[in-house]
């Protein structure tokens, strides 16, 4: 009579031989290790980026938006533990510790958000190594990257550029429609009142949210990468034609003698936000099911 194989956990391990040598036993304990104690390990190893990341969020200087992201990538991670590979990709490893290293030395020489996004690069490097192939990696970097405090930097950089489109756009729209507008830089003049496109009305805050919907989704749905990176633009477009929306829809209002309250100003901002993500969340829900209909 045959009995089923017995499978064992993968924490157990074969015991290591009695005749091994002090490094034998060292390399021994070191393969019996589980995927995520080394991910655990290269993360803690990394800890002085960390370190900055939360102090960044916790004193007020940027929004701590990437909390929502640490706990949806840890809960991908946890979701994914039992399909881990018993051996980490070579090639992938090999990329996760130059990136390390990099990271490492950041910290003497890179500005602190320069070796924080070398260390995210790392991150996700050392969790490709482990996927089992054919799974999507690309959201997970996403969902690393977005992370790290980057609102403020991105307000910085590409707040201004962003203020000059959405208030071009704007303007063309009205025209369109019959209003008397002119864009002056970042500003407009609507029937004869100036009204002007501050850095909130950028859409930073609505590209992360967006690109976090698309990410968070494409993890855990098993969006492919190869149509993750397709959908993108996309997602973008999305972003745009929302900013766009709500900031010739708030202008108009700000024309008026008697203005806008704050909480219709507000309330404005945050349905066209939830209309975006909706819109984002769907994308990525018919590139999913385009996949299962071609497979």
């Amino acid at each position: 009579m045959t009995h089923p194989a017995v499978r064992l956990p993968r924490l157990a391990g074969p015991p290591a031989p009695v005749g091994l040598g002090r490094a034998a036993r060292w390399q021994h304990r070191f393969d019996t290790l589980p995927p995520l104690a080394w991910l655990a390990l290269q993360a803690a190893a990394l800890w002085p980026h960390w370190r900055w990341a939360a102090a960044r969020m916790l004193d007020g200087s940027d929004d701590p938006l990437g909390a929502i992201a640490i706990a949806a990538l840890a809960a991908m991670v946890v979701r994914l533990e039992s399909r881990l590979r018993a051996t980490p990709s070579p090639g992938w490893l090999a990329g996760a510790l130059l990136a390390q290293a990099g990271a490492t030395a950041a910290v003497f020489w890179a500005p602190p958000l320069a070796g924080a996004l070398l260390a995210v690069l790392a991150l996700a490097l050392g969790l490709r190594a482990w996927l089992p192939s054919g799974t999507p990696a690309l959201p997970l970097a996403g969902l690393s990257l977005l992370s790290l405090p980057v609102i403020s930097s991105l307000q910085f950089y590409a707040g201004h550029p962003l203020r000059l489109v959405t208030a071009q756009l704007s303007t063309w729209a009205l025209q369109l429609s019959g209003v008397d507008a002119e864009r002056s830089g970042t500003a407009m003049q609507v029937a004869g009142r100036l009204v002007i496109v501050d850095a909130p009305c950028s859409g930073v805050q609505m590209v992360w949210m967006s690109y976090f919907c698309a990410c968070a989704v494409a993890a855990f749905t098993g969006l492919r990468d190869r149509r993750f990176l397709r959908l993108l633009p996309g997602v973008g477009a999305l972003v745009m034609a929302g900013n766009v929306v709500r900031n010739t829809a708030l202008v108009v209002l700000e024309a008026r003698p008697q203005g806008v309250s704050e909480a219709v100003h507000q309330g404005i901002g945050l349905a066209v936000l939830g209309a975006v993500c909706a819109g984002v969340v769907a994308l990525m829900q018919l590139g999913k099911e385009s996949e299962h209909a071609v497979a």
